[in-house]
């Protein structure tokens, strides 16, 4: 079978499928470049190509996969974000492009807090942290940070740990097993001069209306936050304001409609700022808790 023909009749199969038919032949062509560890370019310059019969095997496999609606990239093992390809698994959320919004934000943030001294690094907490999407790309653009990359899942922090090795900041990454920032509070450790976070925050009451893809296979608890979607906004707001130094920084993703809620839990915060994703939806909120110095 060559190339051109697995490719047609893959697509063909996930075409079958009314969930995936939108996307058929670019997700028949991303597994099959995965499968043979080609480029476009290759594939586009040689269609006649032969597949070896383990070769397809593999392919066959990986779109048996796709058909059970399972994300492209758990089963490619690989995700892009702000420019890094990161390994993601399914102890793991996927990363979104919508969260880069959330690193630029604090990105420009960090940038304009200029006057710290390089013997002096920034102390950033990236709570929630998965696959280490945001302290990984805050550390590559950071280089005076160190960042504390917290998580409750064990599973999930051996993915970001190796991601972190893999783009050479694992020195300066601080990975922890807890529950939010509680440990921390609890043992008065030095506070941070920016706390963030892309918590779950999907209400448990729209899990049916999620596509399969999401609800069948990224984990759980890093998705749904209770009837609201608030549940860890609750939680994680009061514990940041203990946890920053004065006038440090918080910045979230939020889920669609959340923002006067959001709005509400950061009443007593100065200088609340949505900001809006692409589609004009807003997707993060910055503040600054008013804590001074005794």
């Amino acid at each position: 079978m060559t190339l051109r023909q697995a490719l047609i009749a893959a697509t063909q199969k996930l075409a079958s499928s009314e969930l995936l038919q939108p996307n058929a032949q670019r997700d028949a062509e991303l597994l099959l470049l995965h499968t043979l560890d080609i480029s476009k370019a290759t594939l586009l310059a040689h269609p006649e190509r032969t597949l070896t019969p383990e070769q397809a095997s593999q392919y066959e496999a990986a779109i048996a996969r796709r058909l059970h609606n399972e994300p492209i990239q758990y089963i490619t093992g690989q995700q892009e974000f702000y420019g890094l390809i990161l390994c993601v698994t399914p102890a793991v959320l996927i990363p979104r492009p919508e969260t880069e919004h959330l690193v630029e934000a604090v990105l420009a943030e960090m940038a304009a807090i200029n006057a710290h001294p390089q013997n002096q690094p920034l102390r950033i907490a990236d709570i929630g942290t998965g696959s280490g999407a945001i302290a990984i790309a805050l550390a590559t653009h950071l280089p005076h940070a160190e960042i504390t990359a917290i998580d409750i899942s064990l599973e999930a922090l051996k993915v970001a740990e190796a991601n972190a090795r893999l783009h050479q900041v694992a020195h300066r990454i601080h990975f922890q097993h807890a529950d939010l920032l509680a440990s921390h509070n609890e043992t008065h450790a030095e506070p941070f001069d920016a706390i963030v976070s892309n918590p779950p925050y999907i209400p448990t009451m729209d899990q049916a209306q999620l596509h399969p893809q999401v609800r069948d296979h990224e984990p759980s608890s890093a998705l749904y936050a209770g009837l609201s979607g608030l549940d860890i906004y609750r939680r994680l707001i009061p514990q940041a304001e203990a946890a920053l130094k004065p006038n440090g920084l918080l910045a979230l993703e939020i889920g669609h409609g959340q923002r006067e809620a959001l709005a509400a839990l950061l009443t007593h915060w100065h200088r609340v700022a949505f900001l809006d994703d692409l589609q004009q939806i807003p997707r993060v909120v910055l503040a600054q808790n008013l804590t001074t110095e005794t």
